[in-house]
Order: structure tokens, then C-alpha cells, then sequence
């Protein structure tokens, strides 16, 4: 049975819900557990209302705290707000493709990671909303990482990747449009393409690096337990 992940939060474009997809050993992401979106600083009287009303008790805001500052969401100063930036403006800018910003990302920010899976874990009982801005790269790569934890396979993991390109596409466009520089097109499409061999290539740097995602969360900080913990909390 196909199951409609999308939820419907006004001024949201990639807000779903990871409940549903399959786990290894025959079982799956509860329903209600996690929930990946785009930024909430859009978000209308009747989407923030959308939001509680999925009964959520953390929200994980991966932004930069420039960004935070800047661009507060109806939520940044709630108390299920939880701010654990994945990146920082001093972090080196000499990368051009979203693989090798996302590849960066986790070799300078691997604590941010950890703590932000065990955040995951340590929320109170109820939903736990991950956003960026776009709910792509930072987003994308950190519910990748708890989705392997949970023993989703690899295929389904990167399939949810891939729903973001079409999820964004409105977005891309106009910002296509606003740009008058066609040769800066390319660069953007880059960094807005979730491509499946974008993550699987993500991936293959932590196989190839650390021995795979797990052996790189447990150099990261995190425990055995803490892993089971993790999976505990994600799946039924």
C-alpha cells in the first residue's frame, strides 16, 4: 500500500513525513516519529496551527545562527525550538557541487550531527520536526543518517531524497527567473538538485572513509546505545 506522506503546511513546499517507509527486518517508521521540511520561517497562521496539530514536542532547526537571527520561524523562540547549526560562515567556501558541500559538512561539523540525532532520542514524546532552509542538504543528509540508523534500506532512503527535487521545482524556477544571469543558472540548479547520485555519493565517502555511516556517528560521539536508542525511538 502506497502511503501519502506529504503534509500540507501553508507556505511549506517539502514538508513529509518519514512514517511508513520500510525497515530491513520487516518493520518501519512509525508514523508521527519524524518529520523533514523546508524552513518554517513562511509559515502562515494556518501552518503553524498544521504544525501543532501533529502533536509535535521538538523542532530542530539546522540553519546557521546568522540565519536564525535574520530569518526567525513562528516557533524560534518557543520552547520545542532547538537550534544546532550544521554550518558555520567560517567554514571554507571552495567547494562547487552540493556533494561537496554536504561531504564538508560532515567532515567539520560531525559533533553537530551526533548531537543532533541524539536530540532526536532525548525529545520529549511526541513528533520531531528537522528543517533547514530548503529541507535539502542539511536536512536531507541528517535524515539520512537517522534513517540508516533505523535500518531503512539504502534505496528507500535516497527515493525520499529524490522527492525533494520535485517538491522544490516551483521554487527553483522562480529563482531561475529572478536571475538574469543565465550563466549562473547551472551553479544554482546544482545546489538545488537533490539527484539520487548525489546522496549516493555522499554515502560512499563515509563507506570509504570511516568504514559507512555507522563506524562515522560512533567517531562522531555516539554510543551503541545511543544508536539503538535512536532506532528505538524512530520505528515499530
Amino acid at each position: 500500500m502506497t502511503v501519502d506522506r506529504h503534509l500540507d503546511w501553508p507556505n511549506c513546499h517539502n514538508a513529509r513525513d518519514l512514517g511508513g517507509l520500510p525497515t530491513a527486518d520487516g518493520g518501519s517508521i512509525r508514523v508521527g516519529a519524524l518529520i523533514r521540511s523546508d524552513c518554517l520561517q513562511f509559515l502562515s497562521d494556518e501552518g503553524v496551527a498544521a504544525v501543532r496539530s501533529t502533536g509535535v514536542s521538538r523542532i530542530i532547526d539546522l540553519r546557521s545562527r546568522g540565519e536564525v537571527s535574520t530569518f526567525p520561524t513562528p516557533f524560534t523562540q518557543d520552547p520545542i525550538a532547538l537550534h544546532i547549526p550544521l554550518s558555520d560562515p567560517a567554514d571554507p567556501q571552495d567547494h562547487n557541487t552540493i556533494v561537496g558541500a554536504c561531504i564538508e559538512m560532515l567532515e567539520l561539523h560531525s559533533d553537530s550531527f551526533a548531537a543532533a540525532l541524539r536530540a532526536i532520542t532525548e525529545a520529549p514524546e511526541g513528533a520531531i520536526v528537522v528543517h533547514c532552509y530548503g529541507g535539502k542538504d542539511r536536512t536531507g543528509v541528517l535524515v539520512a543518517l537517522a534513517l540508516i540508523v533505523a535500518g531503512v534500506p539504502e534505496p528507500e532512503i535516497i527515493a525520499d531524497y529524490a522527492l525533494t527535487k520535485t517538491r522544490l521545482a516551483g521554487m527553483l524556477a522562480e529563482q531561475l527567473a529572478a536571475e538574469p544571469d543565465e550563466s549562473l543558472h547551472p551553479e544554482m540548479i546544482e545546489y538545488r538538485d537533490t539527484r539520487p547520485e548525489s546522496l549516493t555519493a555522499i554515502l560512499r565517502h563515509l563507506d570509504t572513509t570511516y568504514g559507512g555511516p555507522l563506524p562515522y556517528l560512533q567517531q562522531a560521539g555516539l554510543t551503541p546505545a545511543d544508536l539503538t536508542a535512536l532506532r528505538a525511538r524512530l520505528t515499530e
